[in-house]
């Protein structure tokens, strides 16, 4: 059975940086469940991060840019979690990599997850082109990134094959 990476928070678990959770769509949800293995998994928690923690951007750059060493990921408290959020990433590559995994459906909009869009670093709300670490990561390494938005694109796709 074909196995889908997938952010934890999008399947109800409470590991966002407020303590919260996320939702795929139901019907797509449904689907992924019936129709292949879901591993779940937070790259923040997993690189010991706590719940709840201080809300992090990306300052300086993208995810591109924390993997190279010139951006760093940032609380809004002022601490530096960049090496956590570079843990994170490569624990979940590592992963993907040992499950034989292609594809991942991430949360839009983390500095770790995000695939399209990632918070600005100013911590003002505002979002731009990029992704995050994660996102990042995996794709770099041939991982095809969706997110909770995009996911009915992933499922056409295995539906089809």
């Amino acid at each position: 059975m074909q196995k889908v990476f997938v952010s934890a928070c999008l399947v109800g678990n409470k590991v966002r940086y407020n303590g919260s959770s996320l939702c795929l769509d139901k019907t797509d949800r449904q689907w992924l469940d019936l129709n292949v293995e879901l591993a779940i998994f937070c790259p923040e928690v997993s690189a010991g991060l706590p719940i709840p923690r201080a809300p992090a951007e990306i300052i300086g750059g993208y995810g591109s840019d924390v993997i190279k060493g010139s951006a760093r990921v940032v609380g809004d408290d002022g601490v530096d979690v960049t090496i956590e959020f570079l843990d994170g990433a490569r624990q979940a590559l590592r992963l993907c990599q040992a499950q034989n995994i292609k594809y991942a459906i991430l949360a839009e909009g983390s500095p770790s997850c995000g695939s399209q869009k990632i918070y600005d670093g100013t911590f003002s709300g505002n979002k731009i082109s990029g992704s995050g670490v994660t996102a990042q990561l995996l794709s770099a390494h041939g991982i095809k990134v969706y997110s909770q938005h995009t996911a009915a694109q992933l499922i056409s796709k295995l539906n089809v094959c």
